[in-house]
């Protein structure tokens, strides 16, 4: 069982805790057990109050996953998995955190637990970004491009703040930083539940991308344009076979072959900046940590003093999550037949 893991980004009051608690409400009515890791800047969690005691929560305070605490992450990840054994968990992160490091976080704790990044949902506050849009200059501003640029959903939020012209705009922009990531434009982040409480997509990612494709032609010109809150899923539809994941997990059911694992390596897209894992060959007797970052791979022997998945993570931008898939797929079902 592969848990599902969701990461809230967005500046301070983009309302990244008004869509925790939609989240929760929603998994707790399908009978499922959430976890949440909240972050904050400060020594008190106001944020966590809001949330139903009886969900479980890990605080990680005075300072940002992405800096000093980001090995606290893990460690409270992998708490949290053994004690709790979620469902699923959200990590909201501080408005400040940069959400690469964040994800760099979740993956390594993947190597060790059975757990998947599903989505990494950026919240923006819609005149905060017209504000700073109009300024185009600061941290807050380069920081806020990188968490849209990030995300594999973008929420623009608070629309109800600024003239339908704004937002219009505002989604320009949004698609201009993030050309892969599905926009919903909200009041009080009300989006589809089906965002997140379909957790089937963890299990097979295959079987949702080949859903949207089989919709992709009859939902290509339809636009859901109420009062409010209306969703402009063009990417997902455009893209559906260039999935924007961020991060791609594969847990192997078998030994595979050393020299036709490094092959698929280094075919790996430029898109593709970063993998780790651990796994087991058969062509040698040993396990091996493997990392591989700007096009080099490395390769050491471990001995883990735990039982642990033979397992690879996937980073990067906009690549093609289900060609890597099929790819290691491939390789399993050649051992297998070997075997």
């Amino acid at each position: 069982m592969t848990t599902p893991v969701y990461i809230l980004s967005g500046f301070l009051g983009s309302g990244k805790t008004t869509l925790l608690q939609h989240m929760i409400q929603e998994w707790k009515a399908l009978g499922k057990t959430p976890a949440v890791i909240m972050n904050e800047i400060g020594d008190v969690n106001l944020d966590g109050m809001m949330v139903d005691q009886d969900v479980a929560m890990a605080e990680l305070l005075s300072g940002c996953i992405c800096c000093s605490i980001r090995a606290d992450l893990s460690m409270e990840l992998y708490n949290l998995m053994e004690t709790e054994k979620p469902d699923v968990i959200i990590i909201e992160a501080s408005g400040v955190a940069n959400p690469i490091e964040i994800l760099d976080a979740v993956t390594e704790t993947s190597l060790y637990n059975r757990m998947e990044l599903k989505n990494l949902i950026t919240v923006v506050d819609a005149a905060h970004l017209w504000e700073l849009y109009q300024e185009q200059k600061g941290k807050t501003y380069r920081l806020m491009q990188e968490q849209i640029r990030c995300a594999s959903v973008l929420i623009l939020n608070k629309s109800d703040r600024v003239d339908t012209e704004t937002i219009t705009q505002l989604e320009g922009i949004l698609r201009g930083w993030n050309a892969y990531a599905p926009i919903h434009t909200t009041v009080r982040c009300e989006v589809p539940s089906t965002l997140y409480t379909d957790l089937s997509s963890v299990v097979d990612a295959k079987q949702t991308l080949d859903r949207n494709k089989s919709t992709s032609s009859a939902s290509e010109h339809q636009h859901d344009h109420s009062e409010h809150d209306h969703t402009h899923d063009h990417a997902e539809h455009m893209h559906g076979s260039h999935s924007h994941v961020m991060a791609y997990t594969h847990y192997f059911e078998h030994p595979i072959n050393s020299e036709d694992f490094e092959n698929v390596i280094r075919s790996l897209p430029t898109e593709v900046y970063r993998a780790k894992g651990i796994l087991t060959f058969n062509d040698t007797a040993s396990r091996f940590l493997f990392q591989y970052a700007y096009r080099e791979m490395d390769f050491m022997k471990i001995t883990p003093q735990k039982e642990v998945p033979d397992v690879a993570v996937f980073i990067g931008e906009h690549f093609d999550k289900r060609q890597i898939k099929e790819q290691l797929l491939a390789l399993e079902e050649q051992a297998a037949k070997l075997s």
